[in-house]
Order: C-alpha cells, then sequence, then structure tokens
C-alpha cells in the first residue's frame, strides 16, 4: 500500500518541485498587479481599455437607436458564457481522471516516475484544476456583471437633456469595467492552467512554461501592436 501520510507526500517532491509551484503562483499574481496598476506613463492594454469603455457609454446616450449596444454587449455576455462553460468541462474531466484510478496509474507511468506514489500525480491535477476553477468563478461573476450592465443600460434615458442620462450611463462603464476586469483575469487563469500541465512533465517543464506565460501575457498587454494602435493619438 502507497505511504500518503503528509511527510510521505513530501518527500516525493524535491525542493525544486517547491521552486516551480512557487514560480507559477508569483506569476500569477505579479502580472495581475503589473496590468491593474501599470502606471499612467505605460498603461497596459485592460487600463487603455477603461477610457474607450467609458467613451463607449458616453456615445450611447446620444445614440437611436441602440441595438448596436446591445449587440456588442451580447457578444461580451456570450464570451463568458463560453469560457465558463469550457472551464466547467475542464473540472469535470480533471474529477473524472481522478476518479479513474486505472487510467490514472496508466497515464501516471508515461510521464513521472514510476516508484512515485499516486498521491503526487493527484496533486498535479489539482494543482491545474486550482487555476481553471479560479477562471470559471471569474467568468460566472463577469458574466453576471454583464448582465447587471445591461439593466443599468436600459434604465438611461432616451432623453439627453434628463440630468439622470449622463450619471447612469457613467454607472454601467464601471460595472462595464468591472466586468472586463473579471474576464481578464479568467483568461489570465486559463493561460497559467495550461502552463500548469508543464508539471506533469516535471518542474523544470512548470518553470519554463511559467516564464513563458509570464512574457506572452506581459507583451500582450505592454507591447503589442493591437496597444500602440489604441493609445495613438486621434486625428483632429
Amino acid at each position: 500500500m502507497t505511504d500518503t501520510t503528509i511527510p510521505a507526500v513530501l518527500a516525493a517532491f524535491s525542493w525544486l518541485d517547491a521552486l516551480a509551484v512557487a514560480m507559477i503562483l508569483l506569476a500569477w499574481f505579479s502580472i495581475r498587479w503589473l496590468i491593474e496598476h501599470s502606471p499612467d506613463h505605460r498603461p497596459s492594454m485592460g487600463r487603455v481599455m477603461k477610457d474607450y469603455r467609458r467613451e463607449w457609454m458616453t456615445q450611447f446616450v446620444t445614440r437611436t437607436p441602440r441595438i448596436f449596444d446591445a449587440s456588442v454587449l451580447s457578444s461580451l455576455r456570450q464570451g463568458t458564457t463560453f469560457f465558463a462553460s469550457a472551464c466547467m468541462i475542464a473540472i469535470g474531466s480533471g474529477l473524472a481522471l481522478l476518479g479513474n484510478t486505472e487510467r490514472l496509474d496508466t497515464v501516471a507511468e508515461e510521464l513521472i516516475a514510476a516508484d512515485a506514489p499516486r498521491i503526487v500525480w493527484e496533486i498535479k491535477i489539482l494543482f491545474v484544476l486550482l487555476f481553471v476553477t479560479s477562471g470559471f468563478l471569474a467568468f460566472v461573476w463577469s458574466h453576471r456583471l454583464f448582465g447587471y450592465n445591461a439593466i443599468v443600460m436600459a434604465s438611461v434615458p432616451n432623453d439627453v437633456t434628463d440630468p439622470t442620462a449622463l450619471p447612469r450611463a457613467a454607472k454601467a462603464a464601471e460595472i462595464n469595467i468591472n466586468a472586463a476586469r473579471s474576464y481578464n483575469r479568467g483568461l489570465r487563469a486559463v493561460y497559467f492552467a495550461i502552463a500548469a500541465l508543464a508539471w506533469l512533465l516535471g518542474p523544470i517543464a512548470l518553470i519554463v512554461a511559467t516564464v513563458i506565460t509570464f512574457v506572452v501575457l506581459w507583451r500582450r498587454e505592454f507591447r503589442s501592436n493591437s496597444r500602440s494602435v489604441l493609445i495613438a493619438r486621434d486625428l483632429p
């Protein structure tokens, strides 16, 4: 019988495993902080889009009819629904794999040392599910916020001279921004869940995957061509 006591489980992992896990968790929280608290002189893509979302709601007040705005909001909600559903499928598949001990043993023999206890394999799968679950919760909350956003937008008076029109549009903009923030957090969780899969191949693979994921996310937020287009000054 495999020894699954805490000392035995910890002994199955090396200091390199601990370093790799610490690195990916640090990278996950660090990239979130860098993106959401980027400086004014170098805003991230997320911060740049905040201004466009506020401008959207300002234009929304005077747009008649508002079918276009409803269509855009619907597409945003569909995106959250898709990723939330994908995360649910991934969570179910991971739990099913944990429950299938025969299949687990077969795959484990191909990817990790044959003498490693099954609990090691299970912990690595659960680690991946940690990111997937975080992404699922973020997508669900984002979907709900977009729903709130739709209701607030619907409450904005059609009369631009109404004193409540612009204040309510501003509220809708802030809710939309919060929904987008949760959506982006969910996407980053999916990125790091994919990186966490590399731990199945060993700690070195996890470290490499973490570095690649961090660099890709940083580049897309701070050095992408799309960001350059967004921050360029509009022609007068």
